[in-house]
């Protein structure tokens, strides 16, 4: 359906345009940190690991200080390849005693980064940092470092934190993920399942009534009149049928949109039936009200179930159309007495899935529908819709 490949087009460009806008934030964050990285005061604000005896600045410290920030443009997208670089250049400022400056906090945006954003190797990647925290901590030990073993147990655990913090809002945004892959298959089922209401809906009357009446006709040879009778009937349904399913194909390829088929009024519903053989009273009971399209689409459906049941079972039998208006509802009644030859059954002519399909339309408005025989051997379908059901 067309709806739904736009809501598809639509989700792979906001997804896309989340990717770019990532990066960009990313690119700025990293011209940020640089920048933050030259400006002198904020070196109290660095990360002082080792404590080791200082040493002047040289052009390979600046190397180091790039190298602690650039990579940040591309801490989403290679998390790993950002922690790699970050951490090394990390090390080797912490273990010559370059001065300190802002850009070496980026660790802790590596590790987060890392955690956050890092789909495989995950255990190997936290293995090898946690190796090189060990290896980073006796090297700086052996350069003569004052930091006892707590020190760097408190450093660990801080960067264990970011990791950590990082994994958090990767599992956060998996289950949010997970959430609107299942939302997406339930409106899926459900659509599916409205499609399949809908053609049952549409099809099920007009072919039993076809179904019906060419079966009876092999009767009424010996009557030419009756034939034609019939056979108009037939045609008369064909056409009616193949207009209803035109029209709901034509809505769900076009837009996507719920489809309620050219379905008429019941007056005619009940005319088309009658005329077709099938002797049938259509009573009102109050004045109707401007219906709401999904109840006027049930009431519908209501008696046209009914109808087909009473062809499909109760040919020929008296049947009655009962519609009913109060200030908050609609009931709706369809009864027909026993057949005065019982047939046997027929489900292959819609599957039985009618009441259970129409059950759910009803229930979906707020309303209720009761079906079974009556004590004289005929059928009763009856409806009661709230007014306020659909909009």
């Amino acid at each position: 359906m067309s709806g739904t490949r736009v809501s598809d087009r639509s989700r792979r460009l906001k997804d896309v345009w989340r990717f770019y806008d990532a990066a960009l934030w990313d690119r700025l964050l990293a011209v940020a940190f640089t920048g933050l990285a030259f400006f002198p005061p904020l070196s109290i604000m660095s990360v002082q690991f080792g404590d080791l005896p200082g040493r002047r600045a040289d052009a390979f410290a600046i190397v180091l200080i790039l190298a602690q920030t650039l990579p940040l443009a591309e801490r989403t997208r290679r998390p790993a390849a950002c922690l790699a670089i970050i951490g090394t250049a990390f090390a080797l400022h912490e273990v010559l005693a370059y001065p300190m400056h802002f850009g070496t906090v980026t660790i802790y945006i590596a590790l987060y980064s890392a955690g956050a954003h890092q789909e495989r190797f995950r255990r190997v990647t936290a293995v090898v940092a946690s190796a090189a925290h060990v290896a980073l901590c006796v090297t700086v030990v052996l350069l003569g470092s004052p930091v006892g073993l707590s020190g760097f147990l408190v450093f660990y655990l801080l960067f264990a934190v970011c990791w950590l913090g990082g994994a958090f809002v990767r599992v956060q945004r998996l289950q949010e993920a997970e959430r609107r892959r299942l939302a997406a298959a339930n409106a899926t089922a459900a659509e599916r399942a409205r499609i399949a209401r809908e053609l049952h809906d549409v099809v099920t009357h007009h072919v039993t009534a076809i179904v019906v009446k060419a079966d009876a006709t092999q009767f009424e040879v010996t009557s030419p009149d009756r034939v034609r009778t019939a056979l108009s009937t037939i045609g008369d349904s064909g056409r009616r049928a193949l207009a209803e399913l035109r029209y709901l194909l034509n809505v769900l390829e076009a837009t996507g949109e719920s489809a309620t088929p050219v379905m008429g009024n019941v007056r005619e519903l009940v005319e088309r039936t009658r005329s077709g053989g099938q002797p049938i009273d259509l009573v009102e009971d109050g004045d109707p009200p401007p219906l709401p399209a999904g109840v006027g689409l049930a009431v519908y459906r209501v008696v046209q179930e009914g109808l087909t049941n009473a062809v499909k079972y109760a040919e020929g039998s008296p049947t009655t159309v009962r519609l009913g208006y109060r200030d908050d509802r609609v009931e709706v009644e369809v009864t027909n007495t026993a057949a005065a030859v019982r047939v046997g059954a027929r489900d292959d002519l819609s599957g039985g899935r009618g009441l259970a399909g129409l059950r759910d339309r009803i229930g979906a408005l707020g309303g209720e529908l009761t079906a079974g025989e009556r004590p004289d051997g005929g059928f009763r379908l009856h409806a009661s819709i709230p007014l306020g059901g659909a909009q």
